[in-house]
């Protein structure tokens, strides 16, 4: 059975994606945090957002497997879920951050330059994996099989890599939260 799928340009919605995304992230560093919600306790969202990503992770090792066993539409069904579980991350991880202060690493000795690898790692190739997982799902879903596997081969890993080091740094920052 040949499927003709109908190829759509996604090139423009992934550009502006992958702007807004970075920069609203990027922004929200140098931004002064709103304080216009009086004494609601945001805690929790750092917790929700490690959470987040732990689902993030798990569906994109099954939406792995399950490609390796060439199932395509369990495959396809996972990585809507990633999509999902990483959009409700960016929401809440936007939401917090622009509303609650800093918070400091508080580590020592080892664990000082370990978690500000890990950090650092996970921030670029955060900004990295939003192009990367755009183009890859477009490609998918214009069924651009070979191009899509290119792709795949990287944005896999990568994606895998950002949604584990995002609990690990959660892991790592968690005592310090006020």
């Amino acid at each position: 059975m040949n499927q003709q799928v109908k190829q759509r340009n996604y090139t423009p919605i992934i550009v502006v994606l992958t702007i807004v995304i970075n920069l609203l992230v990027a922004v929200l560093y140098f931004m002064p945090k709103y304080k216009g919600l009086g004494d609601i306790n945001l805690t929790f969202l750092p917790f929700f957002n490690a959470v987040m990503n732990s689902f993030t992770f798990i569906f994109l090792v099954a939406a792995l497997y399950s490609i390796k066993q060439k199932n395509i539409q369990r495959h396809r069904r996972y990585i809507f879920a990633a999509f999902t579980t990483t959009t409700l991350f960016l929401v809440s991880y936007v939401t917090y951050h622009a509303m609650a202060p800093s918070t400091h690493y508080g580590g020592e000795g080892i664990l000082r330059p370990i978690y500000y690898f890990v950090l650092l790692t996970h921030i670029v190739l955060s900004a990295v994996i939003v192009p990367l997982a755009l183009i890859t799902v477009t490609r998918g879903l214009n069924m651009q099989v070979d191009k899509h596997r290119k792709i795949a081969r990287w944005t896999m890993p990568l994606w895998l890599y950002v949604s584990l080091t995002g609990v690990i740094v959660y892991i790592m920052i968690s005592p310090y939260y006020s």
